[in-house]
């Protein structure tokens, strides 16, 4: 990445090694997919870190024994098609949509995982690193907590790398789920609202990535994600996704966004830290 606004270059002049911090298994797929894939082509190397272990995740009948386990290999044949050099698994406990796990992630101490990342970018002499926007995208507190540690490991590494957000477009995501709602296609209880804070105003992202060649990498590491397409009968999101065809996917799939932390932004970091 570039820090050119509203950049789409991953291209440099030397091997750089990116580091990708998730939550749980699949959203690397959902959400950066298609950058690793791209930053792996262009001779780079890509580290992923995943918080949990997707225990808490929707899913069916046939995945629902052992979920977990079912979940750390699904993740490993993504990392596989991503062409991801080291795949790191923090080990914590999905903490659920709603933070009702106890002994979740959401719930552990964020100075201690930051030291834990730290100590990864060190030992990878990490030049980006890449983690979540502050509303956690949608919200979900394993989100929310990564973007936390992920700013703080930012501060506590011993060669600051250059820190990267990966969100959506707050407006059009709003104007979907308000529609869906009108239309009567979400759950009775839903509150499209909610969605009105959530991801990044378009006009805060400052790069956006074109992956449109690697499309078919980002769709085949969503299928490996086999445990969340369906839940209880109902077809996921993932599922949707995978099954787009090329017209509707491209602009929908194509391109991964991101918000730069800038340098001024390290004083807020630094607050995470000693709190």
């Amino acid at each position: 990445m570039t820090s050119r606004p509203a950049s789409d270059e991953l291209g440099s002049t030397r091997s750089r090694t990116l580091v990708f911090v998730h939550a749980h298994p699949d959203d690397e797929a959902l959400l950066t997919a298609g950058t690793m894939a791209r930053a792996v082509a262009e001779g780079n190397r890509v580290v992923l870190i995943v918080a949990t272990d997707g225990a808490a995740g929707l899913t069916d009948a046939e995945h629902a024994e052992d979920l977990a386990a079912h979940r750390q290999e699904e993740l490993s044949r993504s990392a596989h098609i991503l062409g991801v050099d080291r795949l790191i698994n923090l080990g914590y406990a999905d903490s659920g949509l709603h933070g009702e796990v106890a002994d979740g992630f959401a719930h552990q101490p964020k100075f201690a995982i930051a030291k834990l990342i730290a100590a990864i970018l060190d030992d990878e002499d990490c030049d980006i690193l890449v983690g979540y926007d502050p509303s956690g995208g949608y919200g979900h507190p394993d989100h929310v907590q990564v973007h936390n540690v992920v700013r703080a490991a930012y501060v506590l590494a011993k060669k600051a790398p250059r820190l990267y957000e990966a969100t959506l477009p707050r407006e059009p995501i709003a104007r979907a789920v308000r529609m869906a709602s009108t239309l009567h296609l979400t759950p009775s209880d839903f509150d499209a609202s909610e969605f009105d804070n959530a991801w990044t105003p378009k006009n805060r992202i400052t790069h956006r990535v074109n992956v449109r060649e690697y499309m078919s990498q980002k769709k085949d590491a969503l299928r490996a994600h086999a445990s969340q397409a369906s839940a209880d009968g109902t077809i996921r999101t993932l599922a949707v996704l995978t099954r787009l065809p090329g017209p509707i996917a491209n602009p929908i799939l194509g391109t991964e966004y991101y918000v730069e932390v800038s340098q001024s932004e390290r004083a807020s970091s630094t607050a995470v830290v000693e709190s």
